[in-house]
């Protein structure tokens, strides 16, 4: 059973994102990008890099480089229950 996002972001995963540089092999001068984003955790990046893995295996475009970022959006620490809401006019 998949996690919600709430889930995954309070056991400690945060939004990976990675820009992928790489090469066609009908036009080796030329440099594309390609972004992913998914929600994994640092510092193994298990997610990240099995798509590297995938990218390897499966596609024909070969890798240059992969510049990623990670970021925790929510911590354990930061959750609070909240009992009431106010509104004010």
């Amino acid at each position: 059973m998949q996690m919600s996002e709430c889930e995954m972001l309070l056991k400690g995963y945060g939004l990976t994102t990675a820009e992928f540089y790489y090469r066609m092999p009908d036009y080796t001068n030329v440099l594309n990008t390609f972004i992913w984003q998914d929600y994994d955790t640092a510092p193994d990046h298990p997610r990240l890099f099995g798509f590297v893995e995938f990218w390897q295996g499966e596609i024909e475009g070969a890798l240059h480089s992969v510049r990623f970022t990670h970021r925790k959006l929510v911590a354990p620490g930061e959750w609070r229950n909240m009992v009431g809401e106010f509104t004010l006019h």
